[in-house]
């Protein structure tokens, strides 16, 4: 059934990737034949009519950053969540993780962005992305958090550590794991994100990978070897990223599931 399944999600995969080396003519019904001939110019193509490089930075940046963000103040949350139950403390970690499946209101996020002045901001998306982020990092950290013994923290405290040190020097480390498995899916899912720099980033200079082959497909929408390649192209990182970080995923969603 994995299987099926599996072979089902990789269909959209391989079909974008066979028409993006055929020419306008043969990838013009998006079929699942295989190119004549193979047509990598079509990348080059891409890469200058659609800014590319610049798009790349741009998401590069904002997933790198947002990503780091996130990572540190969920892991500093959880840690402090986890360690001291209070029933307020409780209140916070149940608030924080329903933003997990609570829809957002752009509405409201529109007008704080506006008073912040962080419409149409490079900082603005940075920390959208790295807020969107934070409730299912701490979700799974917190969850990690709890494996790791009291005993540890009584003698970093006892070797004189403050309650900086004793984060970033003792518990940061044996949470890698956890951090590993969260920046991965964070940083995955902030490059494949489309709302959020739709609404708040007018510059074209400004775009992410996913806007800017929006921009290209209204352009080019006649010719789909090019869009193909232009689709080819932003989920090329996505999946190599993946493929890399596989087995801390697993191994981090695994360790984390042990208590909760």
């Amino acid at each position: 059934m994995a299987v099926f399944v599996s072979a089902i999600m990789f269909v959209p995969i391989f079909l974008v990737v066979v028409n993006s080396l055929k020419d306008k003519v043969q990838a013009s019904s998006m079929g699942v034949g295989l190119p004549t001939s193979l047509h990598w110019q079509n990348f080059a193509v891409v890469i200058e009519k659609g800014k590319l490089v610049q798009a790349f930075g741009n998401s590069l940046l904002y997933a790198s950053a947002s990503t780091i963000i996130a990572i540190l103040l969920s892991a500093a949350a959880a840690y402090v969540l986890s360690r001291n139950r209070t029933r307020l403390n409780r209140i916070i970690y149940f608030t924080i993780i329903m933003g997990i499946a609570i829809p957002m209101n752009f509405v409201t996020l529109t007008k704080v962005m506006q008073i912040t002045h962080l419409i149409n901001s490079q900082v603005g998306i940075i920390v959208l992305y790295a807020t969107t982020q934070i409730p299912f990092s701490v979700f799974v950290i917190y969850a990690f958090v709890t494996t790791i013994p009291r005993e540890l923290d009584e003698a970093g405290i006892i070797d004189g550590c403050n309650p900086l040190q004793l984060f970033f020097r003792v518990i940061l480390p044996l949470l890698t794991p956890a951090l590993v498995t969260t920046a991965i899916l964070s940083f995955l899912d902030i490059w494949s994100e489309f709302l959020l720099p739709l609404y708040f980033l007018n510059s074209s200079d400004k775009w992410p990978m996913t806007l800017a082959i929006y921009n290209f497909f209204g352009q080019f929408e006649a010719d789909w070897s090019l869009v193909s390649a232009d689709i080819v192209l932003t989920i090329l990182p996505v999946i190599i990223i993946y493929l890399m970080g596989q087995r801390y995923i697993i191994s981090g969603m695994t360790s984390g599931a042990v208590k909760g």
